[in-house]
């Protein structure tokens, strides 16, 4: 590596903010390098690769290995602007994953090869590039953490690079110390950068913010979920509840008891023997008056039951459905219209792009409860959830045998429930080879299985019974975080049951799948996890979707708790007041002197502790200085010991003199000869940097303090 222009014209000084400059140029580039891979966007060539040059950028700057040659930058670069538009026409298929790959090999290039101001003026763009690439897609709270070390590093880099630039083009550079100058300046630039983040934290509070993120539109789709989707095939929810993705925040307003609740998407009513899906995905359209959808008529509403209000939010995903518990009456939703779909659910009709938030008041009583016994309407409906595909005969001979004997829908469903809850096992594990029967497979020779089997199994012994039945698909309760107040639900619950039909019920809930025996207590590492949801939620509530309502909330908010404080406090000190008063006047009637004494003592042991610690000071700085390694602040401490010296002599410097004008104003004598050649030998050592004049100004001031010295 180039050393830097200072100390190639002599000024081994000015090497500590090169130094400083080239780790914080280092520390910008990583920040913004950090927010983007903490996104989930960058691919893992382009992580590595750029990982791979900040890693050798540190060991140039360490001194332990060689850069990279200047006439290999523009080869590469050429290079690589061939292949951005092969890259962006057919391996990325987008823009915007080609421009970031592009943008993270030109900072890798640079960042290896820089040697100028100009290339390092290159690097910081690049860095704030990044930066700005990772704000597009990303919304995680990990971004912010990135962002303040980015700040942190910017604030470094600018000052420890005017230091720099101010150094190689002064004739006259002011000495300082090699050891504490980078532990100055790194807290001079963590103190900016805490202030500036305080300042814009307190501006982004206080003026709304209206204006979406630009670019959104270049951002692809990422969640994709198949419990969602208009078909499931038999194992799909399996493989996807091995991931722990958050996908869903709920927060229940009017119960504060844990509430084991199914987030209902919807329904799927056909099976082939290896899916089950819709034969239709349309709905009929519903007007959303004002924001608010009612589904509740008059009758409905005066019906005796549990109610619930809750606010739903949902990250964006590859499926148009609302996540719904119970039964909806009122639906709150920034949305014009919604689809009431065939077999139940509701949905937007598209895929959303941004995160979908709405709210919900819904029933969850049983739907006969407060009217006339519903019916299924028409035997087309019927059939459509009656119909089956080739079934093998033992899982006929198996229903006949557990409802035979049993009279109503109800009793039968309840039975056949009964016994694939108690005769089956659960696991996630998939069978090693496909079954041309899943469903017999399941129940004759695997014996255990998750949501899916079970609920495809029971569906279809409703049916081969003469019960209609649907496999509902959704989420099943999630965890409660009580840092956040919210139900966070994650892909790991994804869930499927049954809705059977009932005559004189209506459409009832039926879930055949046995607890999971594998899951465990709450552990130390899922608490740690709560903690970080609650900081996301608040990341996504109070800084992503921040806008004028939130302001007002806000506002509304702190005027509350300050008329509370402000009522309270008052009224608390009026109360307390008098008996505060009775209470001190009979304490300092009975310990009023021996405080007194106390206090005394204290004030006594901390001046006699502030006089050694100076004590020790000086003698710590004589000792460094008679052995030659005394430091700036040493010879400063043994100058001010010299000046008091000379104050009990009758000499007063003033502030307006330097050290060699007041030691030339002094009247001839011996100690001022003496003094002279202390003031020399400490502007050598404080602004020289001679060390070797230490032990000679140690020597002067044991001379000047001499009593014959006079």
């Amino acid at each position: 590596m180039a050393l830097p222009r200072a100390t190639q014209t002599g000024d081994a000084a000015a090497w500590p903010a090169e130094r400083f400059f080239q780790f914080s140029l280092l520390g910008l580039l990583a920040s913004g390098y950090g927010a983007m891979l903490g996104s989930g966007y960058l691919d893992a060539p382009t992580a590595v690769l750029t990982g791979g040059a900040l890693v050798w950028r540190a060991c140039i700057i360490a001194g332990l290995v060689p850069g990279l040659p200047s006439s290999w930058l523009t080869p590469l670069t050429l290079a690589y602007m061939v292949f951005y538009p092969l890259d962006w026409k057919f391996l990325s298929g987008e823009f915007l994953p080609a421009t970031v790959r592009l943008v993270f090999f030109l900072a890798a290039v640079k960042i290896l090869s820089a040697r100028s101001d100009r290339d390092y003026l290159y690097v910081q763009v690049i860095a704030f590039l990044t930066l700005l690439s990772a704000s597009i897609v990303s919304a995680r709270l990990n971004y912010f953490f990135f962002l303040a070390l980015f700040l942190l590093f910017a604030v470094a880099t600018l000052t420890s690079g005017e230091i720099r630039r101010s150094a190689a083009d002064s004739r006259t550079v002011a000495r300082f110390s090699t050891r504490i100058f980078p532990w100055k300046l790194a807290a001079t630039a963590l103190l900016i950068s805490v202030c500036i983040l305080l300042l814009t934290g307190g501006l982004f509070y206080l003026l709304p913010r209206t204006a979406r993120a630009a670019f959104r539109h270049l951002v692809p789709e990422r969640y994709h979920l198949p419990a969602l989707a208009t078909e499931v095939s038999l194992g799909e929810i399996g493989q996807y509840k091995r991931q722990s993705a958050v996908l869903m925040h709920a927060r229940i307003y009017n119960e504060s008891r844990p509430l084991h609740l199914k987030w209902r998407a919807g329904a799927l009513v056909r099976f082939d023997g290896k899916r089950w899906y819709n034969p239709t995905r349309r709905g009929s359209p519903l007007r959303v008056e004002k924001g608010l959808l009612r589904l509740a008529s008059d009758d409905q509403r005066r019906r005796q039951g549990e109610r619930i209000s809750y606010e739903v939010r949902l990250k964006p995903y590859a499926s148009d459905s609302l996540l719904i518990a119970g039964r909806a009456e009122f639906i709150r939703i920034d949305r014009p219209m919604l689809l009431e779909l065939p077999a139940g659910g509701y949905g937007l009709g598209y895929r959303p792009v941004d995160p979908l938030r709405y709210g919900v008041y819904s029933f969850l009583g049983s739907a006969a409860e407060g009217q006339s016994q519903p019916v299924m309407a028409g035997e087309d409906a019927k059939a459509a959830y009656l119909q089956l595909p080739p079934v093998d005969p033992r899982v006929v001979e198996l229903t006949s045998r557990l409802t035979t004997e049993l009279a109503g829908a109800h009793a039968k469903a309840e039975a056949i429930e009964a016994h694939l809850r108690g005769s089956y096992g659960y696991t996630l594990e998939l069978p090693e080879e496909e079954a041309a029967d899943p469903i017999a497979h399941f129940l004759f020779e695997r014996r255990r299985g998750h949501c899916e089997y079970y609920a495809s199994a029971m569906a279809v012994m409703l049916r081969i019974a003469g019960i209609p039945s649907r496999v509902a698909t959704g989420f099943q309760s999630g965890s409660y975080n009580p840092l956040s107040e919210w139900y966070v639900i994650r892909a790991s619950d994804a869930h499927s049951w049954v809705e059977a039909f009932v005559p004189g019920s209506g459409w009832t809930v039926f879930d055949p799948t046995p607890p999971d025996p594998s899951a465990q207590a709450t552990s130390l590492w899922a608490r740690v996890t709560l903690l970080v949801d609650a900081a996301e939620t608040f990341w996504q509530e109070w800084v992503l979707g921040y806008d004028l309502e939130r302001q007002l909330i806000l506002a509304a908010r702190v005027e509350q708790s300050r008329r509370s404080w402000s009522t309270g406090w008052a009224m608390t000190l009026r109360s307390q007041w008098s008996g505060w008063r009775k209470e001190a006047s009979a304490w300092i009637a009975a310990h009023g002197w021996s405080a007194l004494l106390g206090v005394v003592s204290l004030a006594a042991l901390l001046l006699v502790l502030r006089m050694l610690s100076r004590w020790w000071s000086v003698r710590r700085g004589l000792s460094r200085a008679r052995c030659g390694i005394a430091s700036d602040s040493d010879a400063a401490l043994l100058y001010r010991r010299a000046l008091n010296h000379m104050q009990a002599r009758g000499f007063v410097r003033v502030p307006s003199q330097t050290p060699l004008e007041f030691a030339r104003s002094l009247p001839a004598s011996e100690s001022s000869a003496v003094f002279a050649e202390l003031t020399t030998a400490y502007n050598d050592v404080r602004f020289g940097a001679r060390t070797n004049a230490a032990q000679q100004l140690a020597h002067l001031l044991e001379r000047l303090e001499r009593p014959e010295s006079t």
